[in-house]
């Protein structure tokens, strides 16, 4: 049997009805799991309360926010967005998350459809995958030619620029995992039935992709640094620490009023 050396704290801690709840999620039990997972949903309420100082500040004074989230399939894009916006007012946020383009869409420029969904007045809106698709996923993958690829690396600094000069706040969050934590969490989609929507034809060739995702990826960023907007890259093989990191991230890169009395 695993000992454990507990503090007083630590036991007050397991010893409530959320403490209870998280020892007993899974089998055999882990008391050191149980109280990491206590802390983080302690820790993920107080950045949640920041989370609604910023859009009450946003909404008072008309601004606009948006947050891009990018990184390898199963990265923990969607899991991040979902606990940045549980707690704030969704009436005032848009996640979106574009299927592939439609043929009228493939004619239109590049950025248009996702220019469509920008923010209004006082209005957060949060990218589960952006223009970036461009970067990475298509040319990965043969979904647009070299001369397409080029045009959009040669493009997107302007438009990012423009973008934030219209008074947009724009941040820019990549989520990164290991190669094997993303074939552990694709194996983990493959055998639960709740997941298995998930699944897409592009995941299935992740892993064999892997090298090339990375060289694509290198390439976005090395892009950023010819006058763009650089990424914050976020260690993401620990679900609870990347969310916790890129909420941190999202409060410190944008200058909402900290004193605020909701």
């Amino acid at each position: 049997m695993e000992k454990y050396n507990l503090k007083d704290l630590d036991v007050k801690k397991l010893n409530t009805n959320k403490g209870l709840l998280a020892i007993l999620a899974k089998e055999p039990y882990n008391l050191s799991k149980a109280l990491r997972f206590i802390n983080y949903e302690k820790k993920l309420k107080k950045l949640q309360v920041e989370l609604v100082k910023l859009q009450t500040w946003a909404i008072q004074n008309n601004e606009r926010i948006i947050v891009v989230f990018e990184g390898r399939d199963a990265a923990g894009k969607g899991g991040a967005i979902r606990r940045i916006t549980e707690r704030i007012n969704p009436r005032h946020i848009k996640i979106v998350a574009l299927p592939k383009p439609t043929e009228e869409e493939k004619t239109e420029w590049y950025f248009q459809r996702y220019v469509n969904q920008f923010p209004r007045a006082g209005q957060m809106v949060f990218f589960d995958r952006s223009w970036y698709n461009r970067a990475v996923v298509e040319p990965v993958n043969g979904f647009c030619t070299e001369k397409q690829y080029d045009i959009f690396m040669n493009q997107v600094n302007d438009f990012e620029r423009m973008i934030t000069e219209s008074g947009i706040i724009l941040v820019k969050i990549y989520m990164s995992i290991s190669k094997s934590e993303q074939a552990e969490r694709f194996e983990d989609i493959k055998t639960d039935p709740l997941k298995h929507w998930k699944m897409t034809a592009v995941d299935e060739k992740a892993q064999d992709l892997w090298d090339v995702y990375t060289r694509y990826k290198k390439l976005m960023f090395e892009n950023t640094q010819k006058g763009g907007i650089p990424f914050k890259v976020i260690k993401a093989n620990r679900k609870t620490i990347a969310r916790v990191n890129a909420i941190e991230y999202i409060l410190s890169a944008i200058p909402y009023d900290k004193n605020l009395k909701i």
